[in-house]
């Protein structure tokens, strides 16, 4: 089985505190590797929660107003 990534994205002045919690749950999931918190210089109030899984990825529960994305890792060096 090949690794995952997951994406949650948020915009706003409680984006990051929102995110935060967020990033904060996700070692508690199985199959969880690694994650973190991202901000945009270039797009301030822009933030986001890129993690890395071994399995598919678990139901997270996303934030209300948070958009989500995962994504089979097809190749990496």
């Amino acid at each position: 089985m090949s690794k995952k990534v997951h994406y949650a994205e948020a915009r706003g002045d409680w984006a990051e505190t929102l995110l935060r919690g967020f990033l904060a749950s996700l070692p508690a999931h199985s199959g969880f590797l690694s994650a973190e918190l991202l901000g945009s210089p270039g797009q301030p109030g822009l933030y986001l929660v890129a993690s890395r899984w071994a399995t598919e990825v678990p139901e997270l529960g996303v934030p209300d107003g948070v958009k989500a994305w995962s994504f089979e890792v097809l190749a990496e060096v």
